[in-house]
């Protein structure tokens, strides 16, 4: 693994939205401007906005919410892994599923190869976003796990409404949705032998107030908690430690009672309810109502031949704008 250690240092120091100069900075680390000119280039592209004044030095565009270790361990029961920099939340933690212990989460403040479903990248920037992952035991082996990205969902909108924070839905069947954008997005990966518990990585990622210049590789509408907010910003470690209890709180539901218990709740909050979709699996599109889920977590939709229910690995919800 790469010694980020410089760069992390100088976003420390330049996170109170201060400017510090090129030398100072310097002096602090015991190096030279030209070696923080060369850090300053590299933090910028990890997706950070600072910009340099001459005779006044280097300034972020926006203070910037560092994740606090400590804040963090005192508030919740769950053994964390907090990194600046790492490949992936999820990858981190399935690579080591045979000696966590179940509810282990692992945070990050920017992800080289951040992922989403399907395999495609999840663009990351350095302390911009929220990027959380959880390990769990599943004693009901894989078969059980059905339905597991649709609560993880639901408990990241209790998390919120914890917080004071109304109007962000949910997208069948991994995205939370803000006004018709993606707001975050949630991967469950999973492993396992028939008859065995399922080791479980529960992922997400969530915009908090990504900035727009940065974030031309991203390939739909998007939106950010900030736009929730009305330009506000959310304190990212309180957001953390709310999302993680009720992750906590859900899967342990999910455990005792399976999917039939959250199924009223992921109704009232489906963005798209009762409009008019279409549903992609495969080369195959498949137009109708949605009509929410039923107790497996499978999408109900209504079309020309009635009723019909579809869950699988492969299928994605987009809206039909005909």
């Amino acid at each position: 693994m790469k010694d980020h250690s410089v760069k992390i240092a100088l976003l420390k120091t330049l996170s109170d939205g201060a400017f510090y100069s090129g030398e100072a900075l310097g002096i602090s680390l015991g190096i030279s401007r030209a070696a923080i000119s060369k850090h300053i280039k590299g933090i910028q592209e990890w997706g950070v906005d600072i910009f340099r004044i001459q005779g006044k030095g280097y300034q972020l565009a926006k203070p910037m919410n560092l994740l606090n270790e400590v804040y963090l361990k005192q508030r919740i029961h769950n053994p964390l892994y907090l990194y600046p920099v790492i490949d992936s939340t999820n990858q981190f933690l399935m690579d080591r599923t045979d000696s966590l212990e179940s509810g282990t989460v692992c945070l990050a403040e920017y992800q080289e190869n951040g992922r989403g479903r399907r395999g495609r990248q999840w663009y990351s920037p350095f302390g911009s976003n929220l990027y959380l992952s959880m390990y769990w035991n599943l004693e009901a082996g894989i078969a059980g796990a059905m339905g597991l990205s649709l609560v993880a969902g639901i408990a990241v909108i209790d998390a919120l409404e914890s917080l004071g924070i109304s109007g962000v839905k949910l997208k069948w069947p991994n995205d939370l949705y803000f006004n018709d954008k993606k707001l975050a997005g949630i991967l469950v990966e999973m492993s396992g032998q028939a008859g065995g518990s399922a080791s479980l990585i529960v992922g997400m990622g969530m915009n908090l107030s990504m900035q727009v210049g940065n974030s031309e590789i991203i390939d739909q509408p998007w939106s950010c908690l900030s736009d929730v907010l009305d330009g506000e910003s959310v304190d990212r470690n309180k957001l953390a430690v709310e999302i993680i209890s009720c992750w906590n709180n859900a899967l342990e539901e999910y455990e005792f009672k399976g999917m039939s218990s959250f199924v009223a709740r992921w109704n009232q909050l489906d963005n798209f309810i009762d409009r008019s979709v279409k549903l992609l699996i495969g080369k195959r599109e498949i137009c109708g109502i949605d009509k929410g889920i039923d107790s497996r977590g499978a999408i109900i939709l209504e079309t020309e031949q009635g009723i019909e229910s579809y869950i699988g690995g492969e299928i994605s919800l987009r809206k039909n704008d005909l």
